[in-house]
């Protein structure tokens, strides 16, 4: 340019190779350069599993944002970060939702700044809505279904009970400073219609190691059987390393000695067994708390419609789990149907409660 100034397609080739250590080529999104140890029949695999849960994200959604939500698709194939960006509008909404377990990597969905909009005034119920911290959190509890459905589906396929992913977090931000995966990476596209008449493309994004484990766990391969996401005892004694650090996946096995573990529950006597079952049909109450807070008599009395209270939950934290108020597990809400539900991701151990107790 004549005076000196770089134009905006300029400042995107810049910072284009923000995040990324990629140096693939791929000139659209639809490139289709395998990484190594990936195959095509993985695209295969996780499209007609991700087929599979559309119905019920759409469902989800529709009840979530009282409104008729189609959800559509998707397409996958693999990308790379270039290729991507290309397809992407200037400014989006990431919500980084990585699986800490089960088949721990990077996980994410991008949308348009105008469809993260649309989705937070329709949850909100409230019109020109901006995307504040409030906002993008609402974005993230829609991302938390939608990875919620993923891994009931998952864990019904593939037998896998450790999957568990990241509390969902959303940030608006230029396309170009995103940080997406290294290297060539697996995309999947949906259209997705709020209702509005519009048709809003959403990309869910996994990491290579990620896509793959998935697939062979899909294909019966039995990836990803680690509960921690850190380390697994294979059947021959053999101790498989996973890491999705820099986005690298390391899969080595080391010959070791056979343990031996204790068992982890205490034994039951016949005779407290017997004890125990003459009181398995006696009712609990069980309550999901949401989270809580403390008042002055005078704030609670100038309570009314419209009152916002703010509790001691941040969002996207568990929920706590109580039988006859008393603590026993954390988990995430979850949509069943036309009913809330709660998915328990932790089971609070013994001495905790004995502690809580006291």
């Amino acid at each position: 340019m004549s005076d000196g100034a770089l134009s905006q397609a300029e400042i995107d080739a810049l910072l284009s190779g923000v995040g990324s250590s990629d140096n693939g080529s791929g000139s659209g999104q639809g490139s289709q350069t395998v990484p190594p140890g990936a195959s095509e029949g993985d695209v295969s695999a996780i499209q007609n599993f991700l087929s599979g849960t559309v119905e019920a994200q759409s469902s989800n959604l529709s009840m979530m944002t009282g409104t008729d939500v189609s959800f559509r698709g998707p397409q996958v194939v693999f990308t790379s970060r270039d290729a991507l960006l290309q397809n992407l509008p200037d400014t989006v909404t990431v919500t980084k939702a990585d699986f800490s377990s089960g088949f721990p990597g990077e996980h994410m969905f991008i949308t348009s700044e105008a469809a993260a909009k649309s989705i937070a005034s329709l949850m909100n119920k409230e019109e020109n809505i901006e995307l504040d911290e409030m906002a993008l959190s609402v974005i993230g509890e829609a991302v938390g279904t939608i990875v919620g459905t993923q891994i009931t589906a998952l864990t019904g396929k593939t037998g896998n009970k450790s999957i568990a992913n990241v509390p969902p977090h959303a940030t608006n931000i230029p396309k170009a400073t995103a940080a997406l995966p290294a290297g060539n990476f697996m995309a999947a596209t949906y259209e997705l219609n709020l209702g509005d008449g519009k048709n809003h493309q959403l990309w869910e994004i996994f990491g290579s190691s990620v896509s793959g484990d998935i697939a062979r766990a899909l294909s019966g391969g039995g990836a990803g059987a680690a509960s921690d996401g850190a380390a697994g005892i294979g059947k021959s004694g053999g101790i498989g390393m996973g890491s999705s650090m820099g986005g690298m996946g390391v899969g080595q096995s080391t010959n070791v000695s056979q343990v031996q573990f204790p068992g982890l529950f205490p034994q039951v006597s016949p005779q407290e067994q017997g004890n125990i079952s003459l009181i398995m049909d006696v009712y609990m109450e069980m309550t999901v708390e949401l989270g809580r807070t403390r008042k002055l008599i005078k704030e609670i009395l100038s309570m009314g419609e419209g009152t916002i209270i703010e509790l001691d939950k941040l969002a996207g934290e568990p929920v706590d789990i109580l039988v006859n108020h008393k603590l026993i597990a954390k988990g995430e809400v979850v949509v069943i149907d036309e009913n809330f539900g709660v998915r328990v991701t932790e089971i609070v151990s013994p001495i905790d409660r004995m502690t809580d107790m006291n």
